[in-house]
């Protein structure tokens, strides 16, 4: 079985070459052109972002032609589906992607494996979270896919994993969550007025944004963090990956917090993709946590 995943997985082209994933690259729009955010380096990005405000880059999903390229390639490859033990209807391609609920991409991947039809056995995986929570799945289904586990367990874990993990951050300022769409213009406005500053939390059920906590300020957002991981997570070892668009004393204030108040088995420092930082601008710092438990075996 072979995996595919977009750039919200915050999956580095490097890290998907050496875990033999497909990369489906959304692709980043600026005034002059389009651009593959697998060619620009975050600093890059923020740069170019800076350099046009007021106004934002937007972003265009993969399209289903591509998906279903991808597809068929991957089904027309000597490696085939055969990765490892599975049995009848056992899916040669998992197509595993940024949330439904904040995004379409996984649309298009349906769109795309209707469109090659039974050319490909393609299995859809909605990961109801995007960044290091997509991020951890796709790790986990590669990583499993090379150990030679079949199919369904496989998806067992990922659906572990899914309901366990966690994605949580904090804002310098709503001003491109807002244009983005991705929260109301008015609460945004109001936010902004306020100098209010959320703790976003990407809900479980939907794989949409809800806000955990609202702070006055950047180092009381990032206790609210540490709060709600440990409140959620306890003392159970943990994978911990801080994340951030270009914020990184922010970034390494955080490390230090979750350091205190959480059981860290493997901590990782990652930028964002391009991508999500069009949508939340540089000023982004968060957590997005897993049991070890879920992880251990794989790594």
């Amino acid at each position: 079985m072979q995996i595919v995943t977009d750039s919200g997985a915050d999956i580095t082209a490097e890290e998907a070459r050496a875990l033999g994933v497909r990369l489906a690259q959304l692709s980043i729009h600026f005034p002059e052109g389009e651009t593959d955010p697998s060619r620009i380096t975050a600093d890059e990005f923020y740069d170019r972002m800076r350099a046009m405000h007021p106004a934002i880059p937007t972003t265009a999903q993969p399209s289903s032609g591509m998906f279903a390229g991808i597809y068929r390639s991957l089904a027309a490859g000597p490696a085939g589906g055969a990765s490892g033990p599975g049995g009848p209807g056992d899916p040669d391609i998992l197509s595993i992607h940024i949330s439904s609920g904040l995004s379409g991409t996984l649309n298009a991947a349906r769109l795309g494996a209707e469109e090659v039809g039974p050319a490909a056995n393609v299995m859809l995986w909605d990961t109801l979270t995007l960044s290091g929570g997509e991020r951890f799945q796709v790790l986990a289904a590669a990583l499993a896919c090379r150990a030679g586990w079949p199919p369904h367990a496989i998806v067992q874990r990922l659906a572990e994993i899914r309901a366990r993990q966690d994605v949580v951050f904090t804002l310098e300022t709503l001003e491109y969550l807002a244009r983005g769409g991705r929260i109301g213009r008015v609460a945004a406005l109001a936010g902004m007025l306020l100098n209010v500053k959320p703790v976003i939390h990407v809900d479980h059920h939907d794989g949409k944004y809800n806000t955990q906590a609202k702070s006055r300020t950047i180092p009381r957002a990032l206790v609210a963090i540490g709060d709600y991981l440990h409140a959620t997570h306890g003392d159970e070892p943990l994978w911990v990956s801080v994340q951030h668009g270009r914020w990184p004393d922010q970034a390494e204030a955080l490390t230090v917090l979750l350091k205190q108040r959480l059981n860290i088995a493997r901590l990782e420092t990652v930028r964002i993709s391009p991508v999500l930082g069009v949508h939340t601008g540089p000023g982004i710092a968060g957590a997005s946590v897993v049991p070890m438990t879920l992880m251990s075996d794989l790594v």
